[in-house]
């Protein structure tokens, strides 16, 4: 089953179960998919679709720096209740050490050395390890992986 099916089916068993704050953050999901493949008339596979939530994810967690910075509990609380519900739509993701690991073998691979060949690396980077990991600690990996 395709991850655009499983969401899918998630959806109407939320319905069901007529759990409001779950629909809500799934359609939000579905939202966005639906945006995307209107705006570029193609159909989404898995892997879009986990950079949509990926995306996603990212907006929650700039949104919940906000609000507690802004003593708002109550809407970060929010947010981190979406950003569960997202969560489990991604694979599983890689431990710092095997990121590490990838990138020092993707370093090697391209022959990069010195923070110049940041833009070099990074390209691939991001192909291979797209919905793997996440993408600040890929950069830090490299960052540190051509520094050393």
């Amino acid at each position: 089953m395709s991850l655009k099916a499983r969401i899918t089916e998630d959806m109407k068993a939320a319905m069901r179960a007529k759990d409001a704050e779950r629909l809500g953050t799934i359609r939000l999901l579905t939202a966005a998919i639906k945006q995307k493949e209107v705006d570029e008339r193609i159909e989404l596979d898995d892997v879009a679709v986990i950079a949509i939530v990926d995306k996603l994810i990212k907006q929650r967690k700039d949104s919940i720096e906000a609000f507690q910075k802004a003593a708002r509990q109550d809407l970060a609380d929010k947010e981190t209740a979406e950003m569960a519900v997202l969560t489990a739509y991604l694979p599983a993701r890689l431990s710092a050490d095997e990121v590490a690991a990838e990138v020092r073998a993707l370093v090697a691979e391209l022959g990069a050395s010195g923070p110049g060949d940041m833009g070099k690396v990074m390209g691939p980077a991001k192909a291979r390890l797209a919905g793997k990991a996440d993408m600040g600690q890929v950069s830090a990996a490299v960052k540190a992986a051509l520094a050393g």
